[in-house]
């Protein structure tokens, strides 16, 4: 069996868990929290980052930054996961569903004005895949409008727009470090502060509403209750297995990219038959090799496309039903002008397996098993091996 995923190990994982039991503090904002907010600040140019126990958490720590109250409205595509909506709905907010692009996933820029209102309080673009939305065009549209900009880049650590680094260019920016993404702590995120009024705020919600975090900078002699909060902060356990990922991002990041370009060059010659659509990277974007999909023609050749991998041994998927068409969807927001896109694109979606261990024998077979399902065989099938890494 060919897995969808398998999650990345570095090497030095154990040996950093290991430190943190000799420690014997295991609760967090120790040791290897203070590394990763370290890094991830250096390394992204953030004013300041905090680690979550999710990415969910880091969404839900904006909502409360952006004081979102009942009947305030948040702009987002429906082409995305739960959380990025459910942040918001939880602190009373209606979601407004923009369509996406059909080259890129992301929300169109485009559709984005005409969809604001004067309940409007933010807007949510989503990287899909590591690939940068036009931030550009939708930071200006914010400006214009005195809006907020929450980056929902999840996938998108090490992806940068225009040289800057996808989570820095909003007001403020969350990453994931789930088991499924290219660097992991097996649950896990971040929030990224772009904008300094968000900054102490943020750390007193983060500590459950309490300025403990200045207490232990001794910058006041106790701490108390001092804001609305929860439990935001991840264990030393998870820090110190996220540090190892960071320590070696580059190694990591280079090996994914390479079974990504494997991929698309071994699947060009079926693009240019017109049986697929390969994933489209603009010239102004580096992406990080999150996810390689491939567009087949409809919702039916997908499910016969998933259906012949899975014989052949080979783990695939789909990837997000459209949130406007959820029950919940229906519930808690409503869809901007036309769903000319999303439906329709999120139906042809079939994701392949991608980690930094599948094999070169393993990606041949992943590419030979779909080339088989439109019954052709490639003049290059004997080079498809990975040879980028």
């Amino acid at each position: 069996m060919i897995n969808f995923n398998v999650s990345p190990v570095t090497g030095k994982e154990i040996e950093y868990i290991q430190d943190v039991i000799n420690n014997r503090h295991l609760s967090g904002n120790g040791k290897y929290t203070s590394l990763c907010h370290n890094w991830i600040k250096n390394k992204t140019g953030t004013k300041k980052a905090l680690l979550t126990t999710s990415c969910t958490h880091a969404l839900e720590i904006s909502a409360l930054l952006l004081d979102i109250q009942s009947g305030d409205e948040i702009i987002m595509p429906s082409y995305t996961f739960v959380s990025t909506a459910n942040a918001f709905v939880l602190r009373g907010a209606e979601i407004v569903f923009v369509d996406i692009r059909p080259d890129t996933m992301n929300i169109d820029e485009t559709k984005i004005e005409d969809a604001i209102t004067d309940k409007t309080k933010a807007i949510v673009p989503v990287h899909y895949a590591g690939v940068a939305c036009e931030m550009d065009t939708i930071m200006d549209i914010a400006k214009r409008h005195n809006l907020f900009v929450v980056e929902d880049a999840a996938q998108g650590l090490m992806s940068t727009y225009k040289g800057k680094m996808l989570g820095t260019i909003g007001h403020l920016g969350t990453f994931s470090f789930h088991e499924t993404k290219n660097f992991i702590s097996g649950e896990g995120g971040a929030l990224l502060i772009n904008d300094e009024r968000f900054i102490d705020r943020a750390e007193i919600i983060r500590e459950k509403g309490t300025n403990r975090a200045q207490f232990f900078r001794g910058q006041v002699d106790k701490y108390t209750w001092q804001d609305i909060g929860s439990s935001y902060s991840p264990s030393e356990l998870n820090a110190a297995y996220l540090f190892a990922q960071l320590e070696n991002i580059d190694a990591l990041l280079t090996k994914r990219l390479g079974v990504w370009n494997s991929y698309y060059s071994g699947f060009e010659e079926l693009e240019d038959y017109g049986y697929i659509e390969l994933p489209y990277i603009p010239n102004t974007v580096e992406h990080n090799g999150h996810i390689f999909y491939l567009k087949c023609k409809d919702l039916n050749e997908r499910s016969n496309i998933i259906r012949a991998l899975k014989n052949s041994g080979i783990q695939s998927t789909f990837h997000f039903v459209p949130l406007h068409s959820s029950p919940a969807g229906e519930k808690f927001g409503y869809f901007s002008n036309q769903d000319n896109f999303t439906t329709r694109e999120s139906e042809r979606i079939v994701r392949l397996p991608l980690y930094n261990d599948i094999t070169d024998e393993d990606i041949q077979k992943v590419i030979e098993a779909i080339y088989t399902f439109y019954g052709r065989k490639s003049i290059n099938a004997d080079s498809f091996a990975a040879r980028t890494y």
